[in-house]
């Protein structure tokens, strides 16, 4: 499972090292042109740093943020886990779709991997709990895994 989540975040460090490249020289040439104006150069490279960043997220495995009722139903499946899970939620939904990521990816023990990655904040899950996690998660935030 580490070599995976390194090899994401490789993965990631480099796509955004090739688009800071790719700005880069994007923005010096439009500066030397006349009539253009920094604000310009420097609009468009956040743009497309926002579109890379979905790009790279997608490429991972990582499913979009749930918000609205996805969220809520993303987060009961946690709290019936765990309650104390949910008492930072951003960080059980970030959890939620780290575990997802994993589930797409084929992960050896996913139950293991779920026990692994919702244990924080001084709680320890079992592989059991795990399972649970993934069957939930598979109904909610990742059904395509």
């Amino acid at each position: 499972m580490r070599i995976r989540n390194t090899a994401a975040a490789i993965t990631a460090v480099l796509a955004f090292a090739a688009v800071g490249c790719s700005s880069d020289n994007g923005t010096d040439s439009k500066a030397d042109t006349p009539g253009s104006s920094a604000p310009e150069a420097s609009s468009q490279s956040s743009q497309s740093s926002h579109a890379d960043d979905r790009g790279t997220a997608t490429d991972t495995g990582l499913p979009p943020e749930p918000t609205g009722v996805k969220r809520d139903a993303v987060l009961a499946v946690v709290l019936d886990v765990n309650s104390n899970l949910v008492h930072d939620e951003d960080k059980a939904i970030d959890a939620a779709r780290n575990q997802c990521a994993a589930l797409n990816g084929g992960a050896m023990n996913p139950d293991h991997a779920a026990a692994q990655r919702f244990s924080y904040d001084g709680i320890t899950l079992t592989d059991d709990d795990g399972g649970h996690l993934n069957t939930g998660l598979r109904k909610t935030l990742c059904p395509g895994s």
